[in-house]
């Protein structure tokens, strides 16, 4: 194709957005949609997953937190008993006041809010390491029977609650965006079909004189794409702007009552590149969807 004839293309299809713009805007809008509904899906995942993924390293370990009326010989009895359970591979004991510290060290900065304690709120705590994950149930039935034992933690339990959830975005972000993907071929399709509609007299006569199907389709494959990649692109900053901001957000302000979870969240720069394929692949698929439908049913080319 000689540049006359693509340029002719490129000009048509930036008229016609033009001349359209209020259904472009439409157009353009349902694509961004969609797109932050996708890229809100994949965060979420992403980060549940990685979440998941950092806990499972404290699978082998369960938390055992003594209530205040157990004395120090209690609490040495009892280290001795734990260690004495089948699948437990060690304990290790930490005070309540090293708790306290290490509390202080992670909230860097906002460790001022705990400085008014009066008392310590924290328990005495025994750290079980297992030595199979599969006998954590038997272990933690035998821990929970021993005096002066006031709870027991264990990470698995969340991390599978975790995952559950994790399944339950996909299937419900998965529907949504099934769903504003056929919204947004069908206003992308309706939108070149006003243009083919408008330009339906100039169309016969150009089949009339020998036009080729890609010189006819061309402007509006071109308009379609363009819906698309405006849409995606725009959709691309918003995700961006919008996920930083909350991980600001978070780490900035709410790091205290969080105890620093937005370190475990996936960072901006880890998915970008991986959002703007997707998003750019997905907003062109679906101008070039839009527009093959409106031709095939409106033009006989």
């Amino acid at each position: 194709m000689n540049p006359k004839k693509i340029k002719y293309i490129f000009k048509q299809a930036f008229k016609s957005m033009w001349r359209n713009r209020m259904m472009g805007l439409a157009s353009i809008g349902s694509v961004t949609a969609v797109l932050i509904i996708l890229g809100f899906v994949l965060i979420v995942v992403l980060n549940v997953n990685n979440i998941a993924l950092v806990t499972k390293e404290t699978f082998d370990e369960i938390a055992v937190y003594l209530r205040d009326d157990v004395d120090e010989n209690q609490i040495e009895e009892m280290g001795k008993s734990f260690r004495e359970i089948d699948g437990v591979m060690g304990v290790a004991f930490q005070t309540k006041d090293y708790a306290l510290e290490k509390l202080k060290e992670d909230w860097g900065k906002d460790a001022f809010l705990l400085e008014g304690l009066r008392v310590n709120p924290l328990p005495n705590t025994y750290i079980v390491q297992l030595k199979d994950v599969s006998k954590s149930e038997e272990v933690i039935a035998k821990l929970q029977t021993f005096e002066g034992v006031e709870d027991v933690q264990y990470y698995k339990d969340a991390v599978n609650s975790l995952i559950k959830i994790a399944d339950f975005v996909k299937r419900v972000g998965a529907g949504l965006i099934m769903i504003l993907l056929l919204i947004s071929v069908f206003i992308i399709s309706n939108t070149i079909k006003i243009t083919v509609l408008n330009r339906q007299k100039e169309i016969e006569l150009m089949q009339y004189i020998g036009a080729t199907n890609g010189y006819v389709r061309g402007p509006f494959m071109i308009e379609g794409i363009l819906l698309g990649l405006i849409g995606s692109l725009l959709a691309i900053f918003l995700i961006s702007l919008g996920y930083n901001y909350i991980i600001n957000y978070l780490a900035g302000r709410y790091v205290a009552l969080l105890s620093g979870i937005s370190g475990y969240m996936v960072g901006v720069e880890m998915i970008l590149s991986d959002l703007i394929i997707i998003f750019l692949t997905i907003g062109i698929g679906i101008g070039i969807l839009g527009s093959l439908v409106s031709l095939k049913k409106f033009l006989s080319v």
